[in-house]
């Protein structure tokens, strides 16, 4: 086993962990949306086609798809900072690549780079769970799922006002500023977690899923350009198919996955991943449909006639009802559960998209939308980690959090090709021009509605809290949080550390191991050796631990599976080892 040891940050330093972690996540999604606002000029900007010009975005999105689950399972094998600060580092390469050419390919280079970025939302999500109070960890995972949303509606307006004032290479230089005050900051202020998961990374599990995510969203972003129905489409549909079946067969017999299936299978991580694409599809519609409605020229005879900047503007309230939306989900998700505000925010989604059928004769109304979709899109992206962190044993963290974003980016990358596909199909030609027209823009929200009804619906299938549910913990530091857990904790181990002498072993790694020989969950001793660890399901395991100074122990026991803890104390043997 890993013996891993953290320093935690002072006091001050402490409470400036969260505003880190999701300034990391705005920084991810301002360089998401960084062309949005010159897409429509990329082709002559870059000096080629239409269609070869939209690799730049499409780039993005498969290295993200790519990197996102991958980065998660590194995070949880070898520190989740560490790859936090590796991510970002590779988007400022990619960012500063992009900036310095106006070549095709090294542009498509550079997006590539940038996109990697991705896995800094589940790893934040994983370093608040394995560092932050219980009392802290709603509002601040609530943050940082919802820092894409805020990034996103942020950089719309500075980006549009940076496009139309400077060489749009300004972008990829104020992106590439932004990650490295990202990375100083981290550097700083937030210390790595002591977690680990144990066994080797999972090499030709990565090529699989990468290969099979390729596979699958590059006929989605680029079907519209090659026809739904062409052989290149379907053919690679159907490849994506087999490489994704032969991914999962081969996971279920590595001991070590890189995405552990069998606990993806569970109610609460299924149904929530599988809601989390139907809330990314909902959140992409107003992104696609608003700016356009907001910049047609009145002449259209629905068309708003706003400038690139206000239409940013009127936009933004999305990402800035999301980020103030943290702090009233925490209050929520204490009294209710995750599973009710996630139901809620997309009844208010719901609300929004119905409403947004009759607001869109003037620029008001385009506000009025935006406030109603940011609370209903806060509030769902809220719920996500808290209930995928409460299914999973802290050890898969960050790669069941990679999943769960990942989820999301399928759901933007569907909404964007069929949104796509509805607005080319109902356009008028004008002069050459196509223009969309209010029909396209009514079918959009309409599509919205159906995917938040299917989010709905699946999000009734979610476990509820059960009535032996305990209210969140509340505690004043880590060890604190391990002890009120080791009085609380239902089905489950709890006892003390001890050395040999019978005093307690403070902060020693408590590891439970399945009978398949699998990490089952870890967690660290408190002040007084008190240790807790909650079990899947009955049977046989065995608790491990391990504190420097000490021999390792490994304790064989049996748990019947009901609601009673069961009582083992780890005595470590007397005689000193070293510290790996």
């Amino acid at each position: 086993m890993t013996q891993t040891t953290t320093v935690r940050p002072a006091g001050g330093a402490r409470g400036a962990v969260v505003p880190v972690l999701a300034f990391a996540g705005i920084v991810v999604a301002v360089m998401q949306t960084l062309l949005v606002p010159v897409i429509k000029d990329l082709p002559q900007l870059l000096d080629t086609a239409p269609s070869d010009a939209t690799w730049v975005l499409t780039s993005t999105l498969l290295s993200g798809a790519v990197a996102t689950p991958i980065m998660g399972r590194l995070g949880d094998l070898y520190g989740k900072r560490r790859m936090l600060i590796t991510s970002l580092s590779v988007m400022v390469v990619g960012a500063l690549v992009s900036a310095f050419t106006s070549d095709l390919l090294l542009m498509i280079a550079g997006r590539t780079l940038q996109g990697f970025a991705m896995g800094a939302i589940p790893l934040g999500i994983g370093l608040m769970r394995d560092m932050l109070p219980r009392e802290k960890l709603g509002s601040a995972m609530a943050l940082m799922s919802s820092s894409i949303g805020v990034g996103g509606g942020l950089a719309l307006p500075a980006a549009a006002l940076v496009a139309q004032h400077t060489d749009w290479h300004a972008l990829f230089y104020g992106a590439a500023g932004l990650g490295v005050l990202a990375i100083a900051l981290t550097l700083l202020v937030v210390p790595e977690s002591p977690m680990r998961a144990e066994g080797s990374f999972d090499l030709p599990g990565a090529i699989g899923l990468s290969a099979g995510l390729v596979l699958f969203l590059l006929p989605i972003t680029k079907g519209s350009d090659w026809g739904w129905s062409s052989g290149t489409t379907l053919g690679l549909f159907a490849a994506a198919a087999v490489v994704l079946l032969l991914w999962g067969v081969m996971e279920l017999r590595v001991k070590a996955p890189l995405v552990d299936l069998r606990t993806t299978a569970r109610p609460a991580v299924l149904f929530t991943n599988l809601a989390s694409i139907m809330v990314g599809v909902s959140f992409y519609v107003v992104s696609l449909v608003l700016p356009q409605l907001l910049q047609l020229p009145k002449s259209t005879g629905y068309g708003l006639g706003q400038s690139m900047v206000v239409a940013g503007l009127l936009v933004a309230p999305l990402g800035l009802t999301m980020m103030f939306t943290a702090p009233v989900y925490a209050r929520l998700s204490a009294k209710y559960g995750p599973k009710v505000t996630l139901i809620l925010g997309l009844l208010i989604i719901a609300i929004g998209y119905g409403a947004g059928l009759g607001l869109m004769s003037a620029a008001w109304q385009s506000l009025v939308i935006s406030v109603l979709l940011g609370a209903g899109i806060g509030l769902a992206y809220s719920s996500l980690p808290a209930l995928i962190v409460g299914a999973v044993p802290a050890s898969e963290t960050g790669a069941a959090n990679g999943l769960n974003t990942l989820m999301r980016s399928i759901g933007t990358s569907v909404s964007s090709a069929v949104i796509g596909m509805v607005l080319a199909n109902t356009a008028d030609n004008v002069g050459g021009v196509e223009i969309p027209t209010m029909h396209g823009f009514r079918v959009s929200f309409l599509i919205a509605t159906g995917a938040v009804a299917v989010g709905l619906l699946l999000a009734l299938f979610l476990p509820g809290r059960r009535p032996s549910d305990k209210p969140q913990l509340r505690a004043s530091s880590e060890e604190d949080a391990a002890l009120e857990r080791a009085e609380q904790v239902l089905r489950g181990f709890r006892g003390r550390v001890l050395a040999a002498d019978g005093t307690p072993v403070a902060r020693a790694k408590v590891t439970l191991i399945d009978r398949r020989g699998r990490q089952a969950g870890a967690t660290l001793s408190a002040e007084d050796g008190a240790y807790a660890l909650t079990v899947p399901a009955g049977g046989a395991y065995v608790v491990a631990a391990r504190a420097t100074g000490h021999g390792p122990l490994a304790s064989s026991a049996t748990h019947a599976g009901d609601e009673r803890p069961v009582d083992l104390d780890l005595p470590l043997p007397g005689h000193t080892v070293s510290a790996p």
